[in-house]
C-alpha cells in the first residue's frame, strides 16, 4: 500500500508527538502520519519509572494526547529504509509513504548484556516492559536491578516501595558516581541501603541463565545473584541505522544543524539527535524527557517553515525515595565541583564548572530554580566559590 504525506513522522514517542503539535502550530491542513514501532498510542515515558510506582498516576493518565492533531498514526510499525532521492519510506510490512518533509525520532534501544535474555529479563525501556514487571510482582520478590545510573536507580527505589527485596548491582564504586560528586554519591548508596536495598558494588554481570525461580546471574570475578526478575537500567544507544543507510552525517546520533535539520526536507529530534547546543556551545545528545519535547516540537515548527534555530537548553529530574533533583546543562563528576548546601546532602546546590565556567547545575531537593541555572550557565564567567555561595539558594 502507498501512502501520502506532506509531514511523515518516524517515531510515534514524546518527540514525535511532540513534532506533530509543533507542525499542528503552523499548518492547520498539512496531513501528518507517525510510524510508531510500540503497539500504542504515544504516551510520557517518565512515570515508567517514577509515577506509576509511587501512587500519582495510573496506566489511563500517561497518554499524550493526538486527536487534536489530527495526525494519523500506524502503530506496531518500523520503517525498513529511507530513499532521500525518491523522498519515501518503506516500512517493515512493506507498505511504501511519500512525504514531503521527514522527521526521524527514532529514540534509543536499551544497551544488553550478551546471552542474558528471558521473559523475566527486563531491559526496562517501555509501557509493555512497565506491565510485564507490575504484573509479575509479589510482595518480599527478590529482584536484581543492573545499572547505577539513572534509570537503574529510580526503578530500584520504585520496586523497593512496592514490597521487592532489592539488589542493586553497580559496576563502579557507588549510585551515580557518574553524574554526583563523591561524596553524594556515597550518600546517596548509603541511603538505598538505608532503605533496604542490597547495594552491590564493583559487581559487573558476566552472563545469566534462566532457573526454576527466575534468573541465576554470575558476575565477573566470581559470585551469583539469584532474583525472580532482573532489570538492567544500562542506558540506550540511538536509532541511527535508518539514518545512517540513508546517508546522513552519524556522530553519536544523528548530526543536525541549529535548526535541526539533518537534510534537505529531513530533520531529527529526541533521544537519536545529535544537536548544537547553543549554550554550552557544543554538539550534544540528550535522553530526558524535556530535550524530547522541546525538541520535537521545534523540529515539527520548523518543518512547517519557521525556520528558527533551537536554543533550549534542557533540564531533567529524577525521583529517589524522597530525595528528589532537577538538573540543568552538562552533569559530570569529572569537572570541578562546587556544593552549596544549605543542609548536607538534602538540600543544597551543585555547580558544575569548567575553566570557570558553569556548565551545569544539579538543584538537589531545590525547586523552581531551573530558569536561574539557565541564565547562570550562559553567562560567560568566570566564577569562583565565592560568587557562587548562596546563588541559587
Amino acid at each position: 500500500m502507498e501512502h501520502d504525506c506532506d509531514y511523515l513522522i518516524l517515531g510515534a514517542g514524546m518527540a514525535g508527538s511532540a513534532a506533530a503539535k509543533g507542525i499542528r502550530s503552523r499548518d492547520a491542513k498539512g496531513n501528518i502520519v507517525l510510524l510508531g514501532a510500540e503497539p500504542h498510542p504515544p504516551y510520557d515515558r517518565p512515570p515508567l519509572s517514577k509515577d506509576l510506582w509511587n501512587g500519582k498516576k495510573q496506566p489511563a493518565e500517561i497518554w499524550r494526547d493526538i486527536e487534536p492533531l489530527r495526525a494519523t498514526l500506524f502503530p506496531g510499525r518500523r520503517a525498513a529504509a529511507i530513499d532521500v532521492q525518491a523522498k519515501t519510506v518503506r516500512d517493515d510490512h512493506g507498505d511504501h509513504y511519500r512525504y514531503d518533509k521527514l522527521l526521524i525520532a527514532t529514540g534509543g534501544t536499551p544497551r544488553r548484556i550478551e546471552g542474558l535474555e528471558g521473559e523475566r529479563v527486563v531491559y526496562y525501556r517501555t509501557l509493555d516492559d512497565y506491565h510485564a514487571l507490575r504484573d509479575g510482582l509479589r510482595e518480599g520478590m527478590r529482584v536484581a536491578v543492573i545499572g547505577g545510573g539513572f534509570i537503574g536507580s529510580e526503578i530500584a527505589a520504585a520496586l523497593a516501595m512496592n514490597g521487592a527485596r532489592v539488589t542493586l548491582l553497580i559496576d563502579g564504586d557507588a549510585i551515580g558516581e557518574r553524574v554526583y560528586p563523591r561524596a553524594l554519591a556515597g550518600f546517596v548508596t548509603e541511603y538505598f541501603r538505608g532503605k533496604g536495598i542490597e547495594v552491590r558494588t564493583h559487581s559487573r554481570v558476566a552472563a545469566g541463565n534462566a532457573t526454576g525461580a527466575g534468573v541465576a546471574l554470575q558476575l565477573h570475578g566470581g559470585g551469583s545473584v539469584e532474583a525472580a526478575w532482573v532489570v538492567a537500567g544500562l542506558g540506550i544507544t540511538p536509532n541511527v541505522q535508518l539514518a545512517q543507510a540513508a546517508g546522513l552525517a552519524i556522530d553519536n546520533g544523528i548530526v543536525v544543524d541549529e535548526r535541526l535539520r539533518a537534510a534537505p526536507d529531513i530533520w531529527a529530534a529526541g533521544d537519536a539527535a545529535n544537536y548544537p547546543d547553543a549554550t554550552l556551545q557544543q554538539h550534544r545528545r540528550v535522553e530526558h524527557e524535556d530535550a524530547a519535547l522541546t525538541m520535537g516540537e521545534h523540529a515539527g515548527a520548523n518543518m512547517a517553515e519557521a525556520n528558527a534555530p533551537y536554543t533550549h537548553l534542557p533540564y531533567f529530574y529524577s525521583d529517589l525515595f524522597d530525595l528528589g533533583y532537577e538538573a540543568v546543562g552538562e552533569l559530570d563528576a569529572r569537572l570541578q565541583t562546587i556544593e552549596d548546601w544549605k543542609e548536607p546532602f538534602r538540600e543544597g546546590v551543585v555547580y558544575y564548572l569548567k575553566d570557570g565556567r558553569v556548565r551545569g547545575v544539579l538543584l538537589w531537593n531545590v525547586w523552581d530554580r531551573k530558569d536561574a541555572a539557565r541564565e547562570l550557565i550562559a553567562q560567560p564567567g568566570p566564577f569562583t566559590e565565592k560568587d557562587l555561595r548562596g546563588r541559587l539558594l
